[in-house]
Parts: C-alpha cells; structure tokens; sequence
C-alpha cells in the first residue's frame, strides 16, 4: 500500500460516514469532505471513492506527501483534513524554521528531511493550534485523541 493510500485510510478510519451535527464547525460532512469547503457538491449522497478522490486531488498533491518522510506525509494529511491545507502546512512550516506561506516548496521538503523532529514539532503545533479554539470544550477530547492515534499511526506504518 503506498503511502498516500496509508494516509487516506487513516483519514477515513477517523472521518466516518455521514454527519451533520449542529455544533460542528464544519458542518455537514461525508467521510470528512464538507459541504462548507465543497458547496456544490451533495454531501449526503458523496461516495468513498469520491472521497478518496478529493483526498489525492485537494490534500495529497497539495502537501507534496510523496516528497515528504512518509511519517509526516500521514501526520500532516490528517492535519490537513481537520484544520485545512493551508492552516497544517503552516505548521509544518513553523516547526521546521521555513517561512510559513502556507504552499510546500523545495526549502519546505528539505527542511522537513533535514529535521529529524519534525513529527513530534508538528504534533505539539497541532495540539497547540486545538487548545486556542473556541470549540475545544465540546471537541477538543476527540481531536486530541485522533491526533495521538495519527502520530501512532504515521510511526508504526513506516517504521
């Protein structure tokens, strides 16, 4: 399995199927892809493999995971999915001492390669990044959770 299908499988281990819980900032959802970010599309009937298709197409290209150390490939496609492209290759950007403009270039990837640390700084932005937000009380415990089995994940699959 390569690695993007590992890190599309993580995703939709933790994304489920259908939702539309009232306080969930992102509303209506369909194996993680939702209606706010994909407003012409019908939430309610998207198919998995839809879905893995936006995940390769608008999460996959866009974080070069093939480029990247498999590990932080999986880490930050799910980082991806929950906070946004943009957003999670910020992060990364910050933890590896690049400028954060969020889009993934060559000082990105060889900075990446070059930290060794790289998943467990990208892991500690992202916790970081859940206990700032305004929905952690309801959310919060889940997100945490998701992140830690992610980072477990990302470790163990390309160990």
């Amino acid at each position: 399995m390569s690695t993007a299908a590992k890190a599309i499988a993580n995703v939709l281990d933790h994304e489920g199927g259908y939702i539309n819980h009232p306080d969930d900032p992102g509303g209506e959802t369909n194996f993680g892809i939702s209606k706010r970010a994909y407003p012409k599309l019908d939430i309610r009937n998207l198919t998995q493999g839809d879905a893995i298709d936006i995940y390769r197409r608008d999460y996959w290209i866009p974080i070069k995971g093939d480029q990247l150390p498999p590990a932080v490939a999986i880490y930050l496609m799910d980082t991806a999915v929950n906070v946004g492209v943009s957003r999670a290759v910020r992060m990364l950007q910050k933890v590896v001492g690049v400028v954060d403009d969020g889009s993934i270039g060559t000082k990105t990837i060889e900075a990446v390669n070059a930290a060794p640390n790289a998943l467990q700084l990208l892991d500690a932005a992202r916790l970081a990044y859940y206990r700032r937000l305004p929905t952690l009380v309801k959310f919060g415990r889940g997100w945490e959770r998701r992140a830690a089995e992610t980072f477990r994940y990302a470790k163990d699959v390309t160990a």
